[in-house]
């Protein structure tokens, strides 16, 4: 998606005509990379522009890129049916001036104010009635200003000459009728676009960045020569005044007023949101890039509105138009993420077995579909991808991928009406989700639930849902944050699903947040100067194991079998572990090894093999399973917790588990210390001797559950440097 062409002498300079009759000097500029990603954000903290930055890849879907700019010579406004456009240098003016003729012959829309730095007006409502569904993202709106502006400027030659910047949820209500029952701040725009003339562009996978320089000219007016100003737009960090934040149970009342909705079949889904306020010290900038740092994104920005910026990380596709191809990814069904991959990987596959989470994004893209059906070539509406699975830092989201082919009569801005606003933000069916929403909200969305982005004059358009976003007024960002409700909805679980979604953004805005070190128990016991010697018996795991160890003591040997055991009569240990292994412990003479230890008074831990050859020395019999595990995941139960299992939160941990022979009887001098659901003897001590061994792996990476595997080998060195300390 938008690859950056190749540098040649071809396309450094070039020069076109658009439909509207201007010509357009483009230049191409090599740039150095780190202006785009950290000089031109750092300007943004005072200069007007934007900076849109895809850090997440998908194959298929998602690429690298940042795009962006400072200091546009032209901005649009919005309000309801009002529009402004304002030339914000002289270079703007000049194109301010080549747009008026074109608006002068517009019969949809009515010039109030026309100066050489501003055009002002407004849209007229039409009376006429639609006479096909498929006419609606036609109806007389803003959206006239938009196409006028992109048909004057409109050629095939240039993929990122624009309008960059936020569209608002209330442009959904110039499509809908549906009563506006809340009052608006009397601040509130719908929709601030920035044309720029120098833009910037990072493409991360073929490591080319450059800036395209434009100038303009028609009927003699040119801005060739003139300068490029800096304007800067310097915001208050002052405090600024309390707002009512976030209350707990709150969102879950709004959730119950909605239950009721679904059972008389008046809504199949709803999204209904809350917002969260914080208080930062930080530079717009700052928590930029902490938030891309932190949670990646394809659809990363900030973006400088004049009185506000606008900062965010949305995981969701609005729109995407090329060519002829519309194509958007809903995203409907959360879950967190885990503290490991195990974790991961169970939280991923409750996700995909949930029927609730299923049938809200089958529902999502049955109404995306629809959205599509009234634009699209029939047929050509396809679901490329189906429940897929996306990671972000905090948690998974399930993901469809959705095609189609526009109809001849219809463009881009059609397909980015056609989809106001997305059923993941509003719900189903869309205009009865709207209008509950606009009843129940306790306040108006603003930004949120509309989109970011930008509608290039070639037709093609890139917008990102506008969530995990802060709207940051000084030292206050206002987040909001929303979760699909249905009829089985939980209101106390989907309270705490906002509260999951909002957590990057708030970390972000956090100078606290991330810079600690991280808290493992296991880091807090580290036993600097023990000696430990493996004894690897020839098996796949030992490495891991002795990564295990090595992570708490530096002083970790492995040896193999013969020379582990002349080492042990030549020097000092204060632990032997016995590795796993195959065959028996008779094939690796364990019992020689394990009486040299016992000579010496060399505290042992047996692992799997080493486990069944300790039960074996002391007396224990052997036996084989009826059928091996290898790579299994068992529950173990705890019987004694001292040493191995202290200080563990429950009285079962799960572990993975490779053998196919297992102890069938212990010794008297023996005490068994767990096994598993099967009664197959997982732990043991000695009653005496600091012998120790555990039939499961702990390196495993089915042990990680709560880092318990960690946290079994951390206390067996603590007791090893007790039992040292007491000897000396």
């Amino acid at each position: 998606m938008f690859e950056v062409p190749p540098f040649n002498d071809q396309s450094l300079c070039k020069s076109y005509r658009t439909s509207g009759g201007l010509t357009v000097h483009r230049r191409l500029i090599p740039t150095d990379p780190q202006f785009i990603t950290e000089e031109l954000s750092e300007r943004l903290n005072e200069e007007k522009g934007a900076l849109f930055s895809s850090s997440f890849e998908y194959t298929g879907r998602y690429t690298r890129w940042d795009v962006g700019f400072i200091n546009p010579p032209i901005e649009i406004t919005t309000r309801e049916r009002r529009f402004s456009i304002r030339a914000l240098n002289e270079r703007g003016r000049c194109l301010l001036k080549s747009l008026l003729p074109p608006f002068l012959q517009h019969d949809r829309i009515h010039l109030i104010h026309i100066e050489d730095a501003l055009l002002a007006g407004e849209v007229r409502q039409s009376d006429a009635e639609l006479t096909d569904e498929t006419e609606r993202t036609k109806r007389w709106s803003v959206f006239d200003v938009i196409r006028l502006i992109q048909s004057h400027f409109s050629s095939d030659e240039d993929d990122f000459l624009g309008l960059y910047g936020a569209f608002g949820f209330d442009l959904i209500f110039q499509f809908e009728d549906i009563p506006m029952v809340k009052e608006r701040p009397v601040d509130q725009k719908d929709m601030i676009l920035y044309l720029p003339d120098e833009i910037y562009v990072m493409d991360r996978k073929q490591t080319q960045s450059y800036c395209i320089r434009y100038d303009f000219s028609i009927n003699g007016c040119s801005t060739e020569g003139l300068e490029r100003e800096i304007q800067k737009v310097t915001m208050p960090r002052l405090e600024t005044a309390f707002h009512e934040g976030y209350s707990k149970g709150q969102y879950a009342e709004l959730v119950k007023k909605a239950l009721p909705e679904f059972q008389h079949g008046e809504l199949f889904e709803v999204v209904p949101s809350q917002v969260i306020y914080n208080k930062t010290p930080l530079k717009p900038s700052q928590i930029f890039h902490r938030l891309k740092a932190q949670n990646p994104s394809p659809y990363g920005f900030m973006i400088h509105l004049g009185e506000e910026h606008l900062i965010g990380a949305s995981p969701e596709m609005y729109v995407r138009v090329e060519g002829r191809t519309v194509e958007t990814c809903p995203i409907s069904g959360t879950i967190t993420r885990g503290r490991n991959p195990l974790e991961d990987a169970e939280n991923i596959r409750r996700l995909l077995n949930s029927e609730k989470d299923e049938a809200e994004l089958t529902m999502c893209t049955d109404v995306d579909r629809n959205d599509k059906s009234r634009i699209c070539v029939p047929g050509s509406v396809k679901v490329i991808g189906r429940r897929q699975i996306e990671m972000y830092s905090k948690l998974f989201h399930t993901v469809d991928h959705i095609i189609g082919e526009l109809r001849p009569e219809f463009d881009g801005i059609d397909a980015f009406i056609t989809h106001m606003w997305a059923v993941t933000v509003t719900g189903a069916p869309k205009p009865a989700a709207v209008k509950w929403l606009e009843t129940h909200e306790p306040t108006p969305r603003g930004w949120y639930g509309g989109a970011i982005g930008w509608i290039a004059f070639n037709g093609n358009i890139n917008t990102g849902l506008t969530l995990r976003t802060a709207r940051l007024r000084g030292c206050l960002a206002e987040i909001r944050v929303g979760a699909t409700i249905l009829h089985a909805s939980d209101p106390e679980a989907e309270e705490r699903e906002t509260l999951l979604k909002v957590k990057a953004l708030s970390m972000a805005m956090d100078p606290k947040a991330g810079n600690e070190e991280p808290k493992n128990d296991s880091v807090l016991l580290y036993h600097r100067g023990l000696r430990v010697l493996i004894v690897d018996h020839e098996d796949s795991f030992v490495h891991t194991l002795g990564n295990y160890f090595k992570q708490f003591t530096p002083d970790v040997t492995i040896l193999r079998v013969e020379q582990a055991r002349r080492r042990l009569q030549q020097e000092t240990y204060d632990l032997v572990v016995l590795s796993p292994g195959p065959s028996t412990p008779e094939h690796f003479q364990m019992k020689e090894t394990i009486e040299l230890c016992i000579r010496h008074h060399i505290p042992i831990f047996g692992v799997c093999l080493g486990f069944q050859g300790i039960a074996e020395y002391f007396g224990g019999e052997l036996d084989v399973l009826p059928k091996p595990v290898h790579g299994v995941k068992k529950e173990i139960y705890i019987y004694c917790e001292k040493p191995l299992f202290e200080g563990f939160s429950t009285k079962t941990m799960t572990a993975g588990l490779y053998h196919s022979l297992y102890v069938k009887t212990l010794p008297s001098d023996l005490v068994l210390m767990a096994e598993s659901e099967e009664g197959v003897k997982m732990a043991l001590k000695h009653h005496q001797l600091p012998i120790y061994g555990v039939q499961f792996h702990p390196e495993s990476i089915l042990s990680m559950d709560d880092d318990k595997g960690h946290r079994l080998i951390a206390n067996l060195l603590k007791t090893i440097r007790t039992i040292k300390r007491t000897s000396l």
